[in-house]
């Protein structure tokens, strides 16, 4: 490992679940599955522990109904966002006694800058260890770290080895553990975009690392160089620790494990999503105006589409009462979704909010002329 290898990324393992795990011992070894109420049409699996994913076959965005078939000794666990919030918090004050260079990426990883910090911690590798030490011994969950010279090499190490995991990824590795994985595990790379390259040819990292970036830029403009430039390791950001400082959107998306076809499966799926998104958003302080979907077919056919609303909001009704118009309005009945996102943008800080003079809340709370564009 070279000198160069500084930046850690840290994922928390099936964190959802492993938070009521660490919350409950009895837990620990058995196959916890949290998901919505099934009574109230809330019914899909958020996260599972590695019992539940590993032994069942238990994924993310299963229905309820599905998990319980596969699991019928599953422990299903209602979400509790706050415990969620909490842990995370907890996380980020123990990378942080480690280096004050620490960006969050999600409510369960973040990336850490160890430069310096050799003197008082010892190498960036025994920093990982000491990190994955304390945070199970302190919060009762174990991690992924991977570690790397750069934020891109770092999040796919991380992604190498789950759960519990620590590996190194440096440039002499790329090559070798990088290039031969499907083109769509480059981090950044989604399925419109894994669509777009297959017509190219380009299926594994490495036929993108190969490909000329000539013709790259000819196709995609500036993306194309900087897909090249992840395809062979070169990232050039930095972590930032005030990157949430400028949050555009908030997003969440599922990968469903079959085809959903009734209008009424895939509001399930949105309705958590939107609980998802309105749950960060206040956690950030936020309150955004503009609602939209992504939705994407076997085929990877792709739809965006977005709502503005004439009023902020962090609530997930709002969001989630938005979402499901853009489903109607653009999906067409029994065709089949495979991915479903929300996400809230135009965002301004939650105290901006409008009172009138009595101190209340204006909140507009009726169907309005929605404007609608495409993402």
């Amino acid at each position: 490992m070279s000198s160069s290898c500084t930046i850690l990324l840290c994922d928390a393992n099936s964190f959802f679940a492993s938070v009521h795990q660490a919350l409950d011992p009895s837990l620990r070894g058995h196959p916890v599955i949290v998901a919505g109420r099934e009574s109230t049409r809330h019914g899909i699996v958020l996260a599972a522990s590695y019992e539940a994913k590993l032994g069942y076959g238990i994924k993310t965005g299963m229905t309820v109904r599905e998990a319980r078939s596969l699991c019928p000794d599953g422990i299903f666990i209602p979400p509790r966002h706050d415990l969620y919030i909490e842990f995370s918090t907890r996380l980020l004050r123990i990378m942080r006694d480690f280096t004050p260079l620490v960006e969050p990426f999600s409510i369960d990883e973040a990336w850490l800058d160890v430069r310096g910090c050799e003197d008082l911690y010892g190498s960036p590798l025994t920093i990982a260890r000491r990190l994955k030490e304390r945070i199970k011994n302190e919060v009762g969950i174990t991690t992924s770290v991977g570690l790397g010279p750069t934020k891109l090499l770092a999040k796919m190490a991380a992604e190498m080895q789950k759960p519990d995991g620590l590996t190194v990824l440096d440039y002499p590795d790329v090559p070798k553990k990088m290039w031969p994985l499907p083109v769509k595990e480059l981090f950044g790379i989604g399925p419109r975009m894994e669509a777009h390259l297959a017509k190219l040819g380009i299926h594994t990292i490495g036929d993108l690392a190969r490909f000329p970036v000539e013709a790259l830029v000819r196709r995609f403009g500036i993306v194309g160089r900087i897909l090249h430039q992840c395809a062979n390791g070169i990232d050039y950001s930095p972590v930032d620790p005030h990157s949430l400082d400028r949050v555009k959107s908030i997003g969440h998306q599922i990968t469903l494990p079959r085809d959903y076809y009734d209008y009424q499966e895939i509001e399930v799926v949105l309705l958590e999503l939107s609980e998802l998104v309105a749950r960060r958003a206040r956690m950030g302080n936020y309150l955004g105006r503009t609602v939209s979907i992504s939705l994407k077919d076997a085929e990877f056919n792709w739809l965006g589409r977005s709502y503005t609303l004439p009023y902020y909001t962090d609530t997930a009704a709002d969001i989630y009462a938005a979402a499901r118009q853009l489903l109607r309005r653009h999906w067409p009945a029994g065709r089949p979704v495979r991915l479903v996102g929300v996400s809230l943008a135009g965002l301004v800080p939650s105290t901006a909010r409008q009172e009138d003079l009595f101190g209340r809340v204006v909140s507009v709370k009726y169907n309005p002329p929605w404007h609608h564009t495409q993402v």
